[in-house]
């Protein structure tokens, strides 16, 4: 039976802004609450993958020292191109699995690998020192999994500590035109009590399109809440409020963040 604590967000209109295929697992935390979703799918995700590198990549992949993951869809685009390839998991050689935040080293868990290094701040920057202190990238051969809009820090950081880096793009982040969209229109006419951002991607997409989201006279006015620096950064640097932020760059944290803002509201 729901009890009073696990319906804390009873009655509250949350608003998401994450690619679609990525929604179900925050949304499924919020329902789990008691919240209403307004779905703002404001960026859409798809594989991208140059088949030069790709081929030049695979060729030579056993001779990797590291691979570095820093997001869930680096995961799955890589290993989905690996397993059109190869049917031997053992073609990855013994390269080690290095990856930033919960929900990429619960990917590469799923694939019965083992993640050795993961920092406890998940961002590229401290990715790239937790790398640094296992004192192993001299002469390194690593190789970065990425999408289009990665920064370019950690690999200048892996450089900077004599590791020889290799950049792969395996996927692009877009923003999407909401204009049309029905929830789009829901979110004008009714607004909700917070809305969720989860990337840099997103906040520059609802900024880009703050004409087709602005809320009507009557609609409810959001706070803004931030899964992490990078994102609260971007928000800052846009003119956005950043209400509340996770105490850890993760879904978890952004939800108890919410809970706790919302309840003292």
């Amino acid at each position: 039976m729901a009890t009073a604590e696990n319906k804390s967000l009873s009655g509250r209109r949350i608003a998401l802004t994450r690619a679609r295929e990525q929604t179900a697992e925050l949304g499924g935390k919020l329902l789990a609450l008691g919240a209403e979703l307004v779905e703002l799918p404001l960026i859409k995700i798809s594989k991208e993958i140059s088949k030069d590198t790709l081929a030049d990549i695979m060729t030579e992949l056993g001779s990797y020292d590291w691979i570095v993951f820093t997001s869930a869809n680096g995961v799955r685009f890589f290993f989905e191109e690996f397993f059109r390839l190869f049917d031997d998991v053992r073609a990855l050689g013994l390269m080690r699995f290095a990856v930033v935040g919960e929900g990429t080293a619960r990917a590469i868990t799923e694939l019965h690998l083992r993640t050795e290094c993961q920092p406890e701040i998940a961002t590229s920057e401290a990715l790239g020192e937790a790398m640094v202190a296992t004192g192993s990238l001299d002469s390194a051969k690593i190789l970065v999994v990425t999408g289009n809009l990665n920064r370019d820090h950690l690999i200048k950081k892996l450089e900077e500590a004599r590791a020889i880096v290799d950049r792969f793009q395996v996927y692009k982040t877009e923003k999407t035109d909401l204009t049309a969209e029905p929830a789009a229109a829901d979110f004008r006419a009714r607004g909700a009590d917070a809305i969720l951002f989860a990337s840099s991607s997103a906040v520059q997409s609802f900024v880009d399109q703050a004409a087709s989201l602005k809320l009507s006279p009557e609609a409810r006015r959001p706070l803004a809440g931030s899964i992490g620096p990078q994102t609260s950064e971007t928000m800052k640097k846009t003119g956005m409020p950043v209400d509340f932020v996770a105490k850890q760059p993760s879904l978890d944290s952004l939800v108890e963040a919410l809970v706790k803002k919302l309840g003292s509201r």
